[in-house]
């Protein structure tokens, strides 16, 4: 009778054992499969980066010039482009629009800022007063200029003939 219990045991211990070995198969199987697939993706990647890298090591090529050489003449076929058109999601351009539009309102915002600054509105009234100043002069300097000609010539006028500014008694 023990040793039928001894036997039934150590067939449930072999059991769980190659069970156990089973089970431990199985997971290392899955491991190295899950691996294989992680390297696979890994050299795709490096595979990717290197071409990018590759790309970006390129300089850019030049835009090409156009010269108009011709206007009107409807014997010329009109060249197709050479490259096709990539067309962008629509949320891709919303983002452009929306981040061109905050760069533009923030440098007017700045521009706008600075030119209302005391320092610049004070430089403003400086300049602005000077240049009064100088042009109050100008026409001052032309004034003096004007009246001194028309002094010059009249008395020129009266050297020429002074008789004809004598009275003749009568």
């Amino acid at each position: 009778m023990i040793w039928v219990v001894v036997a039934l045991a150590v067939v449930v211990v072999v059991a769980v054992c190659a069970s156990a070995v089973a089970l431990v198969r199985r997971e290392r199987e899955r491991t190295a499969a899950e691996l294989a697939r992680t390297r696979a993706e890994a050299a795709e990647l490096r595979a990717r980066v290197d071409a990018l890298a590759v790309q970006a090591a390129r300089p850019p090529a030049a835009p090409e010039e156009f010269v108009i050489t011709s206007l009107g003449d409807g014997d010329e076929e009109t060249p197709e482009p050479a490259e096709t058109v990539q067309r962008i999601d629509g949320r891709l351009f919303v983002d452009i629009v929306a981040r061109e539009t905050v760069v533009k309102a923030a440098a007017l915002t700045h521009g706008v800022r600075r030119a209302l600054a005391p320092e610049v509105r004070n430089r403003i009234r400086f300049e602005m007063k000077r240049e009064v100043k100088r042009s109050r002069k100008a026409r001052k300097d032309e004034y003096r200029r004007v009246r001194d000609e028309i002094r010059a010539r009249e008395r020129a006028a009266q050297r020429e003939s002074p008789r004809s500014s004598q009275r003749v008694p009568g």
